[in-house]
């Protein structure tokens, strides 16, 4: 059995029993209590009692009862137990020591699941490790500032996460307070006037969301973001100030337009009329939009104005149309007297019918309106079909066209006869190349004659 520097032999069997408690402590499997009845219990089976013990590898009771812990700096008095127990007094000492294991544990826990950001984490630190440096417990206290000293550089690395995070969220929220502040531009310069005031609003709320940068860029953007803002807001104020100056005089105009039209609505002068109606709802339609209830008001005025007038003239006009019944009776009758000339056989005598028909045909008088475009049409047909066969007849009669058609069919002949004449000649004197040329001139010149005689037939005797 080895032996502690004291020659207890207790020694060797304390310490797997106190590595076991801190075993059970850091897994939070038992509590204190229950770890200090495991302790007792095996050393009283193993004959020992912890009260006993006066001295071990981290301390000792002096004779004058006072309490030593040994450190790699030395040995410190950490308190006195004058009158009482030393085994008493070292078991005490030694418990304090426990509890700070325990916190150093706990702070390990904490520090390593990530619940404790690298601040509060550090802060925690500082705290344990002046509970540990100057704890007035017997124990492996360079052990527990060893412990508490390794958690730094967990610390120092959620730090450096941390800033590389908070950096990565910064670049994050430039980038997109520079794309708020490039949006806000372009709006700025444009004319979306309802939705473009949405807009701003939804960028002006994603700001807001965002982190700040660094006073200088954070300045810098916010500045062209708020310049932006302020440059639309006044042209938006500018437009619908202007647009309500235009509404205005839109409105002035649309009262003149309506007081007009409601002078010309008892108006029985049909025709001028209805022409200054079509130009004043043209002005209407070209002195654009006023406010709401004012245009519908001053449109029921013009509209009513309208409908009085036109409605009156319909009435009118269907009193005429009644009238108009036996005319347009009259002019059927001609109309089928004149279809009967189509197709024209003899020009001259249908061209007499037809002045007769069409002299009628005015004398009859005015149609109803709804039957006016149907028979004029037909008579229309009627009358360019004899004019037609009226102007070939002419044209097949004509003196001058007829000589002219005579000239051109005597010309090409006497050509033909002397391009025949160079053929032979050419022929005889054995010139292949110009009887062939001659040939294919009196070919094209037959050509032409033919045409003409052609023409020259269509003439009358």
């Amino acid at each position: 059995m080895a032996h502690g520097p004291a020659g207890n032999p207790a020694i060797s069997t304390y310490d797997p029993l106190r590595l076991e408690i801190f075993r059970l402590r850091k897994g939070i499997c038992r509590p204190i209590r229950a770890a200090n009845h495991y302790l007792r219990t095996h050393l009283r089976e193993l004959h020992l009692d912890w009260l006993t013990v006066t001295e071990n590898q981290w301390g000792r009771v002096g004779e004058d009862g006072t309490v030593y812990v040994k450190t790699a700096d030395g040995e410190r008095a950490v308190g006195q137990w004058p009158d009482g127990d030393p085994a008493e007094a070292m078991g005490f000492f030694v418990k304090r020591y426990d509890g700070l294991a325990l916190e150093v544990t706990l702070l390990e826990k904490r520090i390593r699941g990530g619940n404790l950001g690298p601040e509060d984490a550090s802060a925690a630190m500082r705290k344990v490790h002046g509970l540990v440096a100057d704890a007035q417990a017997v124990g492996d206290l360079d052990g527990l500032l060893r412990r508490v000293d390794a958690l730094q550089g967990v610390v120092a690395e959620r730090r450096e996460a941390k800033r590389a995070d908070r950096e990565r969220r910064t670049e994050e929220a430039r980038g997109l307070k520079e794309q708020i502040a490039a949006d806000a531009e372009v709006l700025a310069q444009g004319t979306d006037w309802r939705n473009g005031a949405n807009r701003m609003r939804e960028l002006l709320d994603k700001w807001k969301a965002l982190p700040r940068l660094d006073k200088a860029s954070d300045d810098a953007l916010w500045r062209r973001f708020s310049g932006a803002r302020t440059t639309y807001t006044r042209r938006r104020k500018q437009h619908f100030s202007e647009l309500n100056d235009k509404r205005d005089d839109s409105a002035k105009v649309k009262e003149k337009l309506a007081t007009e039209a409601e002078d010309l609505a008892a108006s029985t002068d049909w025709g001028p009329t209805a022409g200054k109606f079509r130009d004043l709802m043209q002005q209407w339609k070209a002195a654009g939009p006023t406010h709401r209830d004012a245009d519908d008001a001053l449109w029921v005025r013009f509209r009513g104005a309208q409908d009085q007038f036109f409605g009156a003239r319909d009435s009118a006009n269907a009193e005429l149309d009644k009238e108009y019944a036996a005319n347009q009776v009259v002019k059927e009758q001609l109309l089928a007297e004149a279809e009967k000339l189509v197709p024209v056989t003899d020009a001259r005598t249908a061209r007499e019918q037809f002045r007769v028909i069409a002299e009628k045909w005015d004398a009859a008088g005015k149609v109803p309106r709804d039957a006016v475009k149907d028979l004029e049409s037909r008579l229309r047909t009627v009358e360019t079909a004899v004019r037609s066969a009226e102007d070939d007849r002419w044209r097949r009669s004509n003196p001058e066209a007829q000589a002219r058609a005579s000239a051109t069919v005597s010309q090409l002949e006497s050509s033909i006869a002397d391009l025949e004449a160079d053929r032979a000649k050419a022929e005889a004197a054995g010139n292949e190349r110009k009887a062939k040329e001659a040939t294919q001139a009196i070919e094209a010149r037959q050509s032409w004659l033919a045409e003409a005689r052609k023409a020259l037939d269509e003439f009358t005797p």
